[in-house]
């Protein structure tokens, strides 16, 4: 078989680290925005509610209001205090942590990762303004608030600094939980990594049901909303700049770029 060699080498030490800062500095910007405009177009409560009660009736029709029989069956105060740090650990821990290990295992993986993460933020903020929802534990369903009992939201009075609570469509818990289990299992490299981080997606999603935060319509919303994320990246120009892959036949040393191979003598 050819060898193959890229033209771009591996960067130095200190030129890797300049990335890296920035690649965190677009992170952090674009989370500034997000959050920040989330909570700037925070809904009418009026409005929050009757959109709730449209998803709830939706969901009576379709029989996928299984919300407070998903609560009922996790809802052993020992079950329901896991699932409900579950929920704040999968965007205040896993997240980040899953970005940085992806940024450290794979270049090519982790392009398409950041190009999700941004984008969903970005394309789901005219949601949450134009279309307040109540979650179900402010919808006046009879459903439990778990999470405001944990230890991290008391002490804070909210589970993030700029909180908006009609913000339950779409459900970017799940969207990023199916985003990191995915780009977690084509980065890893053993397979019971690879099967464990798949599973991250369904148990946040459960998780977000039992726990009274989302309705299961919001989880179909979050998934369509993180695909479309995935979507621009092929249109992101980044795309577009691959590294020129160099083939060299076998018991010859790669010529210089510029510099043609000298005929063998005769």
């Amino acid at each position: 078989m050819p060898n193959t060699r890229t033209a771009s080498p591996s960067l130095p030490r200190h030129r890797q680290a300049r990335r890296g800062r920035v690649e965190a500095g677009y992170f952090l910007l674009a989370y500034l925005v997000y959050v920040g405009a989330r909570w700037v177009f925070v809904g009418d409560a009026g409005t929050a509610q009757r959109n709730a009660a449209w998803i709830w009736e939706l969901e009576q029709a379709t029989g996928t209001a299984i919300e407070e029989s998903v609560q009922r069956a996790f809802g052993s105060p020992v079950i329901s205090a896991v699932l409900s740090n579950v929920y704040l650990a999968a965007q205040l821990a896993v997240l980040p942590v899953a970005i940085v290990w992806v940024y450290r295992r794979s270049e090519s993986v982790y392009r398409r990762f950041r190009t999700t993460v941004i984008a969903t933020w970005m394309i789901s903020v005219p949601i949450f303004a134009l279309f307040p929802v109540a979650p179900p534990r402010l919808a006046d369903l009879g459903l439990a608030d778990t999470v405001s009992a944990q230890a991290t939201v008391v002490l804070n009075g909210s589970s993030t600094i700029f909180y908006n609570p009609f913000a339950a469509v779409p459900s970017l818990h799940v969207g990023f939980a199916f985003a990191v289990g995915v780009a977690v299992a084509f980065a890893a490299h053993r397979r019971w990594v690879k099967a464990v981080a798949l599973l991250w997606g369904p148990v946040v999603a459960l998780t977000v049901v039992a726990t009274a935060n989302h309705y299961v319509f919001d989880i179909l919303v979050g998934l369509l909303v993180t695909l479309a994320g995935f979507a621009l990246w092929f249109v992101h120009p980044q795309r577009r700049h691959r590294p020129v892959v160099l083939t060299t036949p076998p018991g010859r040393a790669p010529a210089r770029a510029g510099v043609q191979p000298l005929a063998p003598a005769r």
